[in-house]
């Protein structure tokens, strides 16, 4: 294997480590997201909401939720049959072996891609979760008497 092969196959493995790393931060702010949202909810159905919280309380939860929704986003299957298993669940074999002996600055690119619209989700929805958790605190001071 030549160094210029070493690299590109170094590439691609760090580019699909970083697509798991992505894919894992995902999957723990979705369920921190998910908690925020149930652990708002039980708190609001035993608070009294006076205006100002009620609508601090529904911004944050409508942030929530959008965050949620870019997480699904990101981690969603792509099946469309760019890489990976979809593409070669229709090749034949002799296909399967020109796919993958074919230039691996292609899949890399196209991985690298893909791990940029991923990171970019996930980015955005931290953004969105920040925001929802502030109004969330917000409203919790406006119910307990902050705006009284």
């Amino acid at each position: 294997m030549t160094t210029a092969e070493q690299n590109l196959a170094a590439a691609h493995a760090e580019v699909k480590t970083e697509i798991t790393r992505t894919d894992t931060k995902t999957a723990l702010l979705l369920a921190f997201v998910g908690a925020l949202l149930a652990g708002a909810w039980t708190i609001a159905r035993d608070l009294p909401l006076t205006w100002p919280a009620l609508s601090a309380g529904s911004a944050g939860m409508a942030l929530l939720v959008a965050a949620a929704g870019l997480l699904l986003r990101s981690v969603r299957p792509n099946l469309n049959g760019r890489h990976g298993f979809p593409l070669w669940a229709t090749l034949t074999p002799e296909q399967i072996t020109d796919a993958v002996t074919r230039d691996l600055a292609v899949d890399i690119a196209g991985l690298s891609r893909l791990t940029v619209a991923k990171f970019t989700c996930l980015r955005r929805a931290v953004d969105l979760t920040l925001s929802g958790g502030a109004l969330l605190v917000l409203a919790v001071v406006f119910a307990l008497g902050g705006m009284a």
